[in-house]
């Protein structure tokens, strides 16, 4: 008998059926670091979505033999320990790339046409004492015609470009920030930076793009573009975008994800978001139909490796 347990169920709204009553089952909402060794002492399966399992507590469990990652991105699991310790590892790919996609695209509305600052000037005297019928204040920039950047082309990438294509953007898929030699398809990273009305942050973290968008970055952007991030909050220096924001280096964000989540109460982001900024709490992923997916894929998945058929394999 298996001893799975669930490190941090209260991430999803629903629950994750259990892959086989005979085995033993404990599922906490949430964990913290200093808990891990405890918790996970007797446990041959553990599912997370994103409490960290580094090195120096996976060498301390040695009973341990799968990780389920409850999500597509995996830098919370220490992947090189894992493959040189035989720790499997599982991810579920892809499962948010449509309710990932139609977030971006929202936040590309909302920030282009301005939407939340006409929202309060309709709740204020704004219109009510207008002398016209309507009241103008920041520009109304169209979506149709402008130039998205996206950084990173994997399968939420890609949606994002078929949706966007479809309302007659133009797409640039940028190259790897620094390479010199440029695939077909794809354009350089600075290039996509100075030509792009909307960038679009889909890669994930790793050694090579955390910070990949700093103050450098910023300042080659236009300063009529927007930055999305959907992806990972590290992908973005957070100190230089509230300074961009604040000095309109550019004119807007939409953040969904931040550095250290969730944030402290007096995060510069939270105590004082900058009104060009847009701020969502991780939730670009969970659309009804796509939390409902999650949760059973990652059964799907725990079960497959019970059955020594480990499915979406990642280490």
């Amino acid at each position: 008998m298996s001893h799975i347990v669930f490190l941090d169920s209260a991430t999803l709204p629903v629950r994750v059926p259990r892959p086989r009553v005979s085995d033993r089952w404990t599922e906490r909402t949430t964990t913290r670091e200093h808990e891990l060794i405890d918790v996970l002492a007797d446990a041959d399966i553990a599912i997370t979505n994103k409490v960290p399992l580094r090195a120096d507590t996976l060498r301390q469990l040695p009973r341990l033999k799968y990780i389920c990652v409850a999500a597509s991105g995996y830098d919370s699991v220490d992947i090189a320990y894992c493959r040189e310790h035989d720790v499997q590892v599982s991810n579920v790919p892809a499962y948010a790339a449509s309710s990932v996609a139609e977030h971006v695209i929202a936040c590309i509305f909302m920030l282009r046409r301005h939407m939340l600052s006409y929202s309060q000037l309709a709740s204020s005297s704004a219109w009510t004492e207008s002398p016209v019928f309507c009241v103008h204040d920041a520009p109304i920039r169209e979506v149709r015609g402008a130039t998205l950047g996206l950084i990173g082309s994997g399968a939420i990438g890609k949606e994002v470009m078929r949706i966007a294509v479809a309302l007659g953007m133009r797409v640039l898929l940028s190259e790897h920030k620094g390479r010199t030699e440029i695939r077909p398809g794809y354009t350089a990273f600075e290039r996509v930076l100075a030509t792009s009305d909307v960038i679009s942050l889909h890669c994930p973290l790793s050694p090579d793009t955390q910070g990949l968008i700093g103050e450098r970055e910023l300042s080659m952007m236009r300063r009529t573009a927007v930055l999305i991030n959907t992806a990972r909050g590290a992908l973005v220096d957070e100190r230089a975008l509230e300074a961009a924001l604040l000095n309109q280096v550019i004119a807007g964000a939409a953040l969904d994800v931040l550095q250290v989540e969730p944030p402290h109460q007096q995060h510069r982001f939270v105590t004082g978001r900058p009104e060009n900024l847009l701020l969502t709490p991780h939730v670009a992923w969970a659309s009804a139909s796509t939390v409902e997916a999650l949760a059973l894929a990652v059964c799907a998945n725990v079960a497959s490796f019970l059955e020594q058929r480990t499915a979406n394999r990642v280490a």
